[in-house]
């Protein structure tokens, strides 16, 4: 088995370096080579990941020894086994959609074979990020990563007008870098090389503080790459400015590799254990999900919004790791394998519905020339096709069933209810505000991208534009059908994709999370003694047999026991659930269609208050409708009225009031503004000592000798 993954690893390098070869090639010949060598990469590393996570076996291979650094290795175990699957199915369907946006989007303004070179990079990079076996090598990945980042968010330099997005993106990385290099250090002083098994076996000497630096530099190092409070702001300008070729690697694999860097190194290379770093990690999450989906209701810029949305599931995910590493630090280890489950279940439905909504958002930015939702509507009767996969990518990130991103959500929502069984009472507490504020998160987001949906394609058009004959072309249509069809799957078989995860959090949470939420009510029989009688015959009798002997696997439940303090039981089968959906809708359809079989109807005007015609100007617009969340949490917005304009006719009448806004993001108001602020302050006293006053010179050298002999006697 090992042997196969590593074959199929090799074939993928040696195909991403051909792949360089693109610098050169013609638009149209580029296009061709991204479709099919970036679809034969893509299967290789599915393969390569489903290879280890059915097989069990890690893969490693030593590359070669630096004097004095030690061996570059690679490394391919479980937990790399999922984020590698899941950003191979990302870039499969970027490889279908990349081609359609060169060929026609382009137009000859950017060679396409350059964008196609470095696209093929920078998937060799990520790859190798997630299987480094070693500091150095990750470091070097994660280096050469993110300048090849920096060039693709800025490719189309002359289309956008935030020109300076890439450049925050790269200074945020280069900090962020620095923080987790030096978390590194703080681990690998104790250690006898630079390896992840010798970081793994050091960390236990850690002392307190350090183990607290190791956890706090690398949890802001890579919340950095995630898009994490305080450290986020450069997200949505970087994600707005970039290619719409690119933006759903941006937020499907890169933002992956922020959240892989938090569960490698906090949570297995250095694990902390004290409450307060998994504390700390929930109440981050919680905080930035509620952050960015308040942003990304009240925003009516497509992309924009997208990228809000996805700081807000980087923080759902954030939030379970941080109940994962609250469980295991109390010795609860059933609920912290649950919790770790439920993040890694997020992370791969974020992949797979953002990718979906982004590709979207391309197609109807080329076809209309405008991503303004105050500005689109009607778009159900220009883009049908494209209508429904993107009502199914709405319906998945807003936790709706049978979708994928009910089951993740639902998971983490009844971990954060087993926090009952915790001692601590200041420990429930935190775990019911957090609950709380991603339940509020949850139906803000139905809020959000049920205004996305119907002020993009639903009503009628409000702003001036004229539709683009250039439509999705085949290739693109593919590829968000895989990837909707992906987020049904997710979403329905969940009690298949918990078992494959399990083989990443097991080695993490010293248990499996599969016998604690699929139990193996196909397998069950009156010998069994996992399950007891009485507990099996009542679930029994709901159904949770039916199936057994014809689909293979322990069963469609999944199941949340509780203990003999608390016997509330949680359950839910999301494939039962679509059957039950689908009788029920099968029924509706008939018996309407019976009731209305025999009655005549016509069509006449529509007749909207007495005028002829609905005018675009009265229609609800997508301002209005996330207006209620403006006013709702305007503590939070505090927007400044920078100009208010009546223009009337006489004294009693107003033809036009004009109030143009102008918010502050809540993290510049809180962190940036005030460390700038005070980074002034600092340079405004320290010119008031450069006066041209020789004596007061040679006072402060004096004083500067003093203190550097007083602080060398003390040590």
């Amino acid at each position: 088995m090992t042997t196969a993954i590593g074959g199929i690893l090799l074939s993928f390098f040696a195909l991403c370096g051909s792949g360089l070869v693109l610098s050169q090639a013609g638009k149209r010949h580029a296009a061709i080579i991204i479709a099919w060598l970036g679809t034969l990469c893509s299967a290789l590393l599915m393969s390569a990941s489903a290879l280890r996570l059915i097989g069990g076996q890690d893969f490693d291979v030593s590359l070669w020894t630096l004097n004095g650094w030690g061996a570059l290795s690679l490394h391919l175990d479980a937990l790399s086994a999922v984020f590698l699957f899941t950003a191979g199915l990302v870039y499969l369907s970027c490889s279908f959609f990349a081609p359609d946006y060169l060929l026609h989007y382009f137009q000859g303004r950017y060679p396409a074979g350059r964008f196609g070179a470095l696209h093929f990079a920078l998937m060799g990079l990520v790859v190798l990020v997630l299987i480094a076996g070693d500091a150095l090598t990750f470091l070097l990945s994660w280096e050469c990563m993110t300048l090849l980042i920096y060039l693709l968010v800025n490719y189309e330099q002359h289309e956008h007008s935030d020109s300076n997005a890439g450049y925050i993106m790269l200074a945020m990385s280069e900090a962020g870098f620095l923080a987790v290099v030096v978390a590194f250090l703080i681990v690998a002083s104790h250690a006898d090389g630079f390896s992840f098994p010798a970081l793994r076996s050091a960390s236990g000497g850690l002392s307190s503080l350090g183990s607290s630096g190791v956890f706090v530099l690398g949890f802001l190092g890579f919340g950095v790459k995630a898009g994490l409070v305080p450290v986020n702001f450069w997200l949505p300008r970087c994600y707005t400015a970039s290619p719409p070729a690119f933006v759903p690697v941006l937020a499907g694999v890169t933002l992956n590799l922020g959240l892989y860097g938090i569960v490698r190194l906090n949570g297995d290379l250095a694990p902390g254990h004290s409450l307060g770093a998994g504390l700390a990690a929930l109440i981050v999450g919680s905080i930035t999900a509620l952050v960015g989906i308040l942003y990304a209701t009240t925003e009516n810029d497509l992309k924009t919004m997208l990228a809000h949305s996805s700081i807000e599931n980087a923080g759902i995910i954030v939030a379970g790791f941080g109940a994962f590493l609250v469980f295991r630090n109390s010795g609860d280890a059933v609920p912290a394998a649950i919790a770790l489950t439920a993040a890694l279940y997020h992370m791969a439905n974020h992949a797979v519905y953002k990718a979906l909504l982004y590709q979207g958002a391309g197609h109807i930015e080329a076809s209309t020339g405008t991503r303004d939702m105050d500005r689109l509507g009607g778009l159900i009767r220009l883009l049908p096709a494209l209508s429904v996969v993107f009502l199914v990518a709405c319906l998945a990130i807003s936790a709706v069933p049978p979708f994928n991103g009910f089951v993740s959500e639902w998971m983490t929502l009844q971990t954060f209810l087993r926090s009952a069984l915790l001692p601590s009472a200041l420990v429930k507490v935190v775990f019911a505000l957090c609950g709380a504020i991603l339940a509020l998160t949850a139906a803000l987001a139905v809020t959000c991208f049920v205004k996305t949906y119907a002020m993009t394609f639903l009503g009628i058009r409000r702003g001036e534009w004229r539709p683009n004959s250039i439509l999705p072309a085949r290739n693109a249509r593919f590829s968000l059908t895989v990837l909707a069809v992906s987020c049904l799957l997710l979403g329905i078989l969940p009690t298949y994709v918990i078992p494959a995860l399990d083989r990443a959090v097991q080695p993490l949470a010293g248990v499996s999370a599969t016998a604690a939420l699929v139990p193996p009510f196909f397998t069950a029989t009156s010998a069994n003694q996992e399950l007891p009688a009485g507990f099996l015959q009542d679930f029994h009798n709901l159904g949770a047999q039916t199936g057994a002997g014809v689909i293979p696997g322990r069963g469609l439940v999944i199941l949340l026991r509780g203990s003999e303090q608390n016997p509330i039981v949680f359950a839910m089968s999301p494939s039962y659930s679509l059957i039950a959906l689908g009788v029920l809708l099968l029924l509706a359809w008939f018996v309407v269609g019976r009731l209305t079989r025999q009655r005549v109807t016509s069509r006449q005007e529509l007749w909207a208050g007495g005028l002829p015609r609905l005018l675009p100007e009265m229609t609800y617009t997508a301002t209005g409708f996330s207006n209620p969340v403006r006013v709702v949490f305007q503590a939070i917005f505090r927007p400044n009225i920078v100009e208010d304009t009546r223009e009337t006719v006489s004294v009693h009448f107003r033809t036009a009031i004009l109030r143009r806004r102008d918010e502050t993001h809540l993290v510049d108001r809180l962190f940036l503004h005030p460390i700038g602020d005070a980074i002034s302050w600092v340079a405004r006293s320290v010119a008031t000592m450069h006066h041209g006053r020789l004596n007061a010179y040679v006072s402060y050298f004096l004083g500067f000798l003093v203190l550097i002999l007083f602080l060398y006697r003390l040590t």
